[in-house]
């Protein structure tokens, strides 16, 4: 593959080739430690790191050429330039047309939404790879093809990660791409050159107000994904918009879907509803009733958020022309996402579970459904975030408060901002309604966890929320390993030695 430099300045107007035209180009990169022979090197301007300061070590690996929007930036000897007027706008258009949009080439599956994205997902890899086909998946946990795993760093990665992904996912035949696709991606349009054929839109709660401002601006943010599904010079056909009309934004993400729809819904009548459901602690049971009749479904995954979460997935599949026997016997095989509602297991009379829920849907949510299985006392242990949205601090201080017994308030990844401001907020909310109940804020995550098993007893449920599959912490001035799995393991261990 290869593309001269001339090709991809004809792309962008206003754009400029100093050096030679006929340069061809191997490869497109903005890390210059991954640059090879060939590559196109992009000087992005970021919050903290500026790109042309790593012209040097970009030549040195082999980089032929930089595009840039800075006419006073140096140029290199020895390298080409493409100039134009606008960096992340051009890249935007010049590296899905490198790649030769391999997106047009595989069936491409969006989920978007406040919670619920990464076990959809999950769930729609696993009917797929049922069905027989080679499946890319792309989410917060990871990037999957077929079973080989690469880390991720966002949940949905910027245009030029994303490309050379998906060019390497159909360079190994994949037939599907599943992939979250976070409201940050859409408005920075990071999934620019990406065709969508199924999307899902599965709720809007509170979360990254920090970036969005508003709810509102999240909500249009959302809506992004449905507008691009129903652009109308598709290369492939067969578009569907899947959508929870439980939630009240479903009706809006709608409205930007012109291409069939498939809604789904326990409250409301739907295309696909969930009925005759039960929640129990070794799973859930319910109907789907659709216009082919009943599905029933006996699931090793619990809660009324993964009944919707089941649905969407479902919707999705049967979009996709994935037969019904084939997407009951995938689901009832399903065991779960790492750090969704995940179980530690290490011999204790009481029941410790480790969340990702981060927002205050999501810890509501989780709570909820512990408290359906609980026999005796919910102990919570969560945190909230620094640099990020600091108007939900108190509000899941006041959802721990209402729906636990025990409430130990502690560090998540407090990154710039000091761990005790970020923990005096979250306190503000877990007293205002905890009453008499048994509360303390730990600013130490690990010595909270401890806390936690300590306190617990036989029936109770300890659940550890915010960090779900993550394996560090962000802190100031460093990034350290930490596990919410293997600390409560280390704890339980200690537990049971005593």
């Amino acid at each position: 593959m290869g593309k001269t430099l001339g090709a991809l300045a004809e792309l962008i107007e206003g754009a400029e080739v100093i050096g030679n035209k006929d340069t061809v180009i191997k490869d497109i990169e903005h890390d210059s430690r991954k640059v090879t022979e060939g590559t196109l090197f992009a000087c992005i301007v970021g919050a903290h790191v500026d790109g042309h300061n790593f012209i040097p070590q970009a030549k040195e690996k082999g980089a032929v050429a930089i595009i840039t929007d800075n006419e006073d930036a140096p140029m290199p000897a020895g390298m080409d330039v493409l100039l134009v007027p606008d960096l992340q706008s051009a890249l935007k258009t010049v590296v899905p047309f490198f790649h030769d949009y391999p997106a047009q080439k595989m069936r491409v599956i969006g989920i978007t939404g406040t919670n619920g994205k990464t076990s959809i997902s999950y769930m729609i890899r696993a009917m797929l790879r049922k069905m027989g086909f080679r499946v890319g998946l792309i989410g917060t946990i990871q990037i999957m093809i077929e079973d080989e795993v690469l880390p991720i760093h966002n949940t949905t990665p910027d245009v030029v990660e994303l490309q050379h992904t998906m060019a390497i996912m159909l360079e190994k035949n994949m037939d599907y791409v599943v992939m979250e696709v976070s409201s940050h991606a859409l408005d920075q349009q990071r999934v620019a050159g990406v065709e969508f054929d199924t999307v899902i839109f599965t709720n809007l709660t509170q979360d990254h107000l920090d970036y969005h401002k508003t709810l509102e601006n999240y909500k249009l943010a959302k809506a992004k994904l449905f507008d691009m599904v129903s652009n109308p010079s598709a290369a492939k056909n067969g578009k569907t918009a899947v959508v929870n009309i439980d939630d009240e934004a479903g009706a809006f993400m709608l409205e930007h879907a012109n291409c069939r729809h498939m809604t789904y819904a326990i409250n409301n009548e739907a295309n696909l509803r969930a009925e005759n459901i039960q929640v129990l602690a070794s799973g859930a049971k319910f109907d789907i009733r659709h216009k082919f009749g009943v599905l029933p479904l006996d699931l090793n995954i619990t809660g009324i958020f993964n009944v919707y979460n089941v649905m969407a997935a479902v919707g999705a599949a049967m979009a996709e022309g994935v037969p019904l026997p084939i997407i009951k016997a995938a689901l009832e095989e399903f065991t779960g996402v790492p750090g969704r509602f995940e179980l530690v297991r290490g011999g204790q009379d009481f029941a410790v579970i480790v969340d990702y829920a981060h927002t205050p849907d999501g810890l509501e949510n989780i709570i909820n459904t512990a408290r359906k299985i609980c026999e005796k006392r919910i102990i919570t242990v969560f945190g909230c975030g620094g640099d990020r949205d600091r108007t939900k601090r108190p509000i899941m201080g006041r959802i721990a408060a209402e729906l636990s017994d025990v409430i130990i308030a502690t560090s998540d990844n407090p990154r710039t901002e000091d761990p005790a401001f970020i923990l005096s907020q979250v306190v503000g909310g877990v007293e205002e309604v905890c009453g008499d109940k048994q509360h303390e804020a730990i600013i130490d995550r690990k010595e909270a966890i401890f806390r936690a098993i300590r306190l617990a007893e036989s029936g109770d449920i300890v659940v550890i929320a915010g960090k779900g599959h993550e394996d560090y912490q962000i802190l100031k001035d460093k990034t350290i390993h930490f596990d919410d799995k293997e600390v409560a393991m280390e704890a339980i261990k200690a537990k049971l030695g005593e």
